[in-house]
């Protein structure tokens, strides 16, 4: 495990509306590069997806890792164990960043994920061994995951969840948000919001890989 700040992790600096938001240190743990190579890209959702919500999640990570795309996610149950796992399985490169400092596992049933992550790929935190896990690490986690990715696909979320905070984020910081269709169709009342602040609906999986930027700029959004 090391520490390093944000822009030794991305290998550039941070700009005025990412620097708000960013931690002053990172904890890293894992074999992966540094800095990231980029594209990457957060693939989240709900702890407690539908079937298609699973489907979808397994098919737009297989389209990004097929194109090498490095996959973000937050090791939470659900959507996010699902990106992990098939980025693994289809041999890709993953990143996880928890809501907990790197010596604790969140959830239980992780313990073999986050291990295999930490050998093989990288883990990262912004919580020092034993800070205490509260809720409002998982907000914190989720707006880091927003500033070290491209860009954000929420592949399914209801009403309350921390996968919100991170779409607010990417759109704060000028970065691409995209929903999939198994959001699109519960309609939760943030998704009109977003797209308001643009946010899109994808048709095509493969729109994600014609929109991320090559540089990003800030836009005026919540």
């Amino acid at each position: 495990m090391k520490s390093l700040s944000p822009d030794k992790l991305l290998g550039r600096p941070l700009n005025k509306a990412e620097r708000k938001n960013a931690p002053s240190l990172l904890y890293v743990e894992g074999p992966m590069d540094i800095p990231l190579r980029h594209p990457l890209v957060s693939i989240i959702g709900t702890r407690k997806p539908t079937r298609q919500g699973m489907e979808e999640a397994r098919e737009v990570t297989k389209t990004l890792v097929r194109e090498k795309v490095t996959v973000v996610s937050g090791l939470a149950a659900g959507i996010d164990s699902i990106a992990h796992r098939t980025t693994i399985e289809m041999r890709g490169k993953t990143v996880a960043v928890l809501g907990t400092s790197l010596d604790r596992i969140y959830p239980r049933q992780n313990l073999d994920l986050q291990k295999e992550i930490t050998a093989k790929h990288l883990a990262v935190s912004q919580f020092p061994v034993g800070h205490p896990t509260t809720r409002g690490n998982f907000v914190r986690r989720n707006k880091t995951m927003a500033l070290i990715s491209d860009a954000t696909v929420i592949v399914e979320a209801g009403e309350i969840s921390g996968t919100i905070h991170q779409g607010r984020e990417t759109l704060r910081l000028g970065k691409p948000l995209f929903i999939c269709s198994a959001v699109a169709r519960a309609g939760p009342r943030w998704l009109d919001e977003m797209k308001r602040y643009g946010a899109t609906v994808l048709s095509d999986y493969r729109d994600v890989l014609y929109n991320i930027p090559r540089g990003m700029q800030r836009v005026d959004t919540f």
